[in-house]
């Protein structure tokens, strides 16, 4: 079976015989709908379009309210037992992975697909508010949106950050009637709006204090009272004096870019598994993380390629048909506005009646199982209609009602507005082990190899052993403070103990023409020094993150033992520091920069390496559907045209066909009566008849001739047809297979006359 084509995600098979069913990933751009009750295959067939979309590249934002989507981590390229013996609880290994490797056989996929699949980009389960898996700072602030966004933009990330705060204290609160949303949503928007991030803290201090006094028409205190504005910081405050809410406050910060792809710009599956959490915690999260979404959508250049896929299992409760949660008003301004920016929805349940099907008139792609009641099947129907009416199509209702009544479990209806009819097909077998929905410890057990590269550690500040120094042990009056030279700054880490390392702050110009490079960046470099100290003092400088250097003091803690400072640190060569750090960060600091020839593309600045190459892997996504739609339309006019010739051909012989039925039924007639003249008539009438009846049997045959040659004449047009459809498709499969573009580096040196230092100051830093 041949399905491994570039755009086209392999979902099952369909027809007699069965034929591959290859769905268009851009079609997901006009966003899908899974719909199947328990025992449909539901999740089997989510999961295999999840598969095919990291095969393809396709990065995605899993929402996974129940526990299902980790399956996709089971992925066990040899299909041995021993590999599927941990998630089998009572099952029998051996008959579980002799039933994987037939599946998969059966479905024309084999142990290369899963390690196509593993090869491909990335799986990680995030736990928001829990520690089994990769942790996200949710709490740790509200993070001030970007100054490019438009008015209703920047206002729906307000409110959507409100609701959600709200809705996690157990507040309901209309944000055009709640004078709690009000409050809150001016306390944001001021702090946003001055470029300032809001820690949790700040904003219940701010409820009770705010930085203005007039609400509307009315003062403050008329508009809401002291006296409730405290109760109100007080149920806030409750939610930081939690336990529970140190797990909200750790971990990356929600940042769509990095959950999309790997630190090397690979595709990543991001699973964010709620399962863990309670019904306003899971609102409260969806909420926010919804609204990320649609500020870095907003940020994306526009496109009709797929770019990412935001997939939400089990989606009941979040876009009902008349209430108005928190979570429902960014689904729908994604499913009404992330088209535009090649960004995908898909939505998956298996209760129908919870879900507002007008919204669901925006879904393109409906994937439909086998379903419940009638009343399932009727809510479906409903939403089906609407979606066909907003394409501008009509559904046959009695047809599909009896279509979905009549499937079996893995089967399912596709009805894609893009397509000329609704498809009947069974779902192919899925690469990844349904284990069933992951417990906190398997889930912890998965991402224990990932936690310490992607958790608190890495914002760390840097240690003197950490950066390279190695302090031997010493005793109490080694310990004490040294003195420094004259001339340079000391700050201190309050630690037990601490070594000295040199930290300069450069302000630096990098150009380039050709390259059409004009920036400039301020490095931080940090340098440890210790009783070795000789040569160049920032050779083992490194560029850090300044605010890794953030909790540092002017004054040491009590009671901190220090290691020794170097005897080579003088008065003479403390004047020489600036002029030695910037010889040092011409020679070690380069701009590095990534560029792609053949696509013209070079990286920005302040691009890293992964976001660099997401773009390009759009890039090339965007130019291969392109010169396929280009190759397509090269086509059309033969295919249109042999199209033409085959509808003549089959009007044709359904002519001569018509024609010869008329000519046997007069042969039959004139025989007949031949045999009857022959028995009853005269010699003369009867020879008559004969002859007509000979004369009839000749034309039958001439027909029937005319249908054979007719009948060959389209076997002709048909081959004629089936090697263009043949050349179009390999023409296309050439541009599909084509080679991803080499990633280069450029490096771009600091230009020396334009290196400023701006600070130089001996930092004493915890020793490991």
């Amino acid at each position: 079976m041949d399905f491994e084509q570039f755009g086209a995600f392999y979902l099952g098979s369909s027809g007699t015989p069965a034929e591959p069913l290859l769905y268009d990933s851009r079609d997901l751009t006009t966003h899908a709908v899974c719909v199947g009750m328990t025992g449909s295959g539901k999740t089997g067939l989510c999961l295999a379009l999840l598969e095919e979309a990291l095969i393809d590249g396709i990065p995605v934002i899993a929402i996974d309210p129940k526990g299902d989507l980790g399956n996709l981590m089971l992925t066990f390229p040899s299909l041995t037992p021993d590999e599927f013996a941990p998630w089998v609880g009572a099952g029998d290994p051996v008959k579980i992975a002799e039933t994987w490797r037939a599946g998969l056989a059966a479905s024309g996929q084999g142990p290369e697909r899963i390690a196509r699949l593993r090869a491909a980009g990335e799986v990680a389960i995030y736990t928001p508010g829990g520690d089994s898996g990769l942790p996200l700072a949710i709490l740790k602030s509200f993070r001030a949106p970007s100054a490019e966004l438009d008015g209703e933009a920047w206002r729906d990330r307000v409110e959507g950050a409100v609701s959600g705060l709200l809705a996690l204290v157990g507040i309901a609160a209309d944000p055009m009637k709640s004078r709690e949303h009000v409050l809150l949503s001016q306390l944001l928007d001021g702090a946003w709006r001055a470029g300032r991030d809001v820690e949790l803290a700040t904003l219940i201090q701010s409820v009770v204090k705010p930085p203005f006094a007039q609400v509307g028409a009315f003062d403050l205190d008329t508009f809401f009272p002291t006296a409730d504005r405290t109760a109100l910081a007080l149920q806030l405050n409750t939610l930081l004096a939690s336990p529970s809410f140190a797990a909200w406050a750790k971990g990356e910060p929600l940042d769509i870019d990095a959950l999309l792809h790997t630190r090397d710009g690979k595709p990543r599956v991001a699973i964010l598994s709620i399962a863990h959490l309670s019904d306003s915690e899971r609102m409260f999260f969806v909420t926010i993380l919804l609204n990320e979404v649609i500020a870095w959508m907003r940020a994306q250049a526009g496109t009709s390629s797929l770019r990412a896929l935001v997939f939400m299992d089990e989606v009941a409760g979040y876009l009902p048909p008349v209430a108005m949660p928190p979570a429902k008003k960014p689904m729908l301004t994604l499913l009404k506005q992330a088209r535009a920016f090649g960004v995908g929805m898909v939505l998956a349940t298996q209760n129908p009646v919870d879900l507002d099907y007008k919204a669901l008139s925006n879904a393109g792609t409906w994937f439909l199982g086998r379903l419940q009641t009638e009343r399932d099947q009727l809510r479906v129907l409903d939403g089906l209609e609407g979606a066909s009416a907003a394409a501008g199509a009509k559904l046959d209702r009695a047809a599909m009602s009896t279509t979905l009544a009549g499937l079996q479990p893995r089967q399912f209806v596709l009805h894609n507005v893009h397509d000329d009819q609704p498809i009947v097909f069974t779902s192919r077998f899925v690469m990844s082990y349904l284990a069933g929905p992951l417990t906190r410890t398997q889930i912890a057990s998965l991402m224990k190899p990932r936690v310490p590269a992607t958790s608190d550690e890495r914002a760390e500040p840097p240690t003197a052993a950490g950066t390279g120094a190695s302090p031997s042990a010493r005793s109490s009056s080694e310990g004490m403070r040294p003195v420094v030279p004259a001339g340079i700054e000391e700050r201190f880490a309050h630690a037990s103990q601490i070594g000295p390392a040199l930290v300069g702050t450069v302000k630096v110009h990098y150009a380039q023409a050709k390259s059409n490079i004009d920036a400039w960046r301020e490095l931080t470099v940090v340098a440890p020094i210790d009783a070795s100290l000789a040569g160049d003092v920032w050779e083992r400088g490194l560029v850090v993150d300044p605010a890794r250097l953030a909790e540092t003091h002017p004054e040491p803690a009590p009671d901190t033992v220090f290691a020794p400072l170097p005897a080579g640190l003088t008065g003479k060569l403390v004047d020489k520091l600036d002029e030695l750090l910037a010889a040092w960060v011409y020679r070690n600091a380069p701009l590095t920069l990534y560029s792609v020839k053949s696509l013209d593309l070079v990286s920005k600045p302040t691009e890293t390496e992964a976001a660099f190459r997401a773009r390009v892997a759009m890039a090339v996504r965007e130019a291969r559907d392109a010169a396929i739609d280009k190759c397509r339309v090269k086509y059309a006019p033969k295919l249109d045209a042999i199209a033409t010739k085959q509808r003549a051909a089959q009007e044709r012989i359904a002519r001569e066909r018509s024609q010869a039925t008329t000519a046997t039924a007069d042969t039959a007639i004139n025989v007949g009566a031949s045999i009857l003249g022959a028995l009853f008539g005269g010699r003369r009438t009867t020879a008559t008849k004969v002859a007509s009846a000979a004369r009839s049997a000749t034309r039958t045959a001439q027909q029937r001739g005319d249908v054979a040659r007719a009948t060959a004449a389209a076997e002709v047009i048909d081959d004629q047809a089936t090697d263009l459809a043949a050349k179009l498709e390999a023409d296309c499969a050439a541009i599909r297979d084509a080679v991803a573009p080499d990633v280069d580096r450029l490096e771009i040196p600091a230009k020396k006359s334009d290196t400023v230092v701006t600070r130089v100051a001996l930092v004493w830093l915890p020793v490991e």
